[in-house]
């Protein structure tokens, strides 16, 4: 175990710290003084190294008590990490647009999540922009207009829309706008996938994949996902390529089973072993993102 994560331990066992809000024992953690600890101040540590674990020495061993602090799990097995670089925008930020409304993306939609239920997800269209080549394919969004607030799964493309627009799904628009006004101001943030709550991200390989080429799509992840790799013979991770129908695709990967690599939207990172390759089929993984 990490000394770093030894001192945490110990300031969390004595009630110093409170996880997500920050009391006024632990707000050394608070890098960047936002009130909470998260993945941002991980940034602002590398922007500004600060002692936090009190040693009098400004080392790695700080870089990790904040990571394994905001993950609340030791790393030393490299499962859980973060990527700073990967960081697409604060947890929590609201983007505005203006709402519409279709009737497709149930089946056929561009994220090619099929097949989705229609008693369980709202669906939604992105404009290009933000879809930003499937990089928020699948995310769960809230959405809120003139008469209220729902959630949404994001299953298709809207190659027309300006950065911040929505279509949405016929029957789920009136439940924020007048159907009458066609189109309307919108605002939704990005929100944890209610389905990832108590279970793994999964795998669905494309089919015809096989061990000469292969396309991969990450589901049922908690948050939007930015990276997928996989680990080669050499014991090297390999960044995978992304195609803007939601597939990460490959022809020298191999026969499988495969360890993953994947990373959201907001840098956190986690392992995943032994998927096999199963064609045409949903895999359930067997680890999920933090919240």
């Amino acid at each position: 175990m990490k000394k770093g994560l030894k001192t945490l331990l110990a300031v969390i066992m004595a009630g110093c710290i409170c996880i997500g809000s920050v009391s006024a024992a632990g707000a050394e953690l608070d890098v960047n003084s936002s009130g909470e600890v998260n993945s941002l101040d991980i940034a602002a540590m590398r922007r500004n190294p600060q002692d936090l674990n009190g040693d009098g020495i400004i080392d790695d061993s700080d870089f990790s008590l904040l990571s394994d602090f905001i993950l609340g799990k030791d790393t030393d097995e490299n499962e859980y990490s973060i990527d700073e670089s990967a960081i697409l925008e604060p947890k929590g930020t609201i983007h505005y647009g203006e709402g519409t409304f279709y009737g497709g993306g149930y089946e056929g939609g561009c994220a090619m999540l099929d097949p989705i239920s229609r008693e369980d997800y709202w669906i939604v269209a992105m404009n290009l922009a933000d879809y930003n080549n499937a990089q928020l394919a699948g995310a769960y969004i809230e959405v809120t207009g003139e008469l209220g607030t729902i959630n949404m799964l994001v299953t298709d493309l809207l190659p027309e829309g300006k950065k911040g627009d929505l279509d949405l799904y016929t029957d789920a628009f009136p439940l924020i706008a007048p159907v009458e006004k066609g189109r309307v101001p919108v605002s939704w943030r990005i929100i944890p996938l209610d389905s990832a709550e108590n279970a793994p991200v999964s795998f669905k390989f494309k089919e015809g994949s096989s061990e000469f080429w292969c396309g991969v799509q990450v589901r049922n992840h908690r948050y939007p996902v930015t990276k997928l790799e996989y680990l080669n013979e050499d014991g090297e991770y390999v960044e995978l390529p992304r195609r803007l129908y939601n597939f990460f695709e490959s022809d020298e990967m191999g026969p499988g089973p495969f360890t993953f690599r994947i990373t959201d939207i907001y840098g956190q990172v986690i392992v995943d072993r032994d998927i096999p390759l199963v064609p045409d089929q949903v895999t359930e993984g067997h680890v999920q993102f933090p919240k």
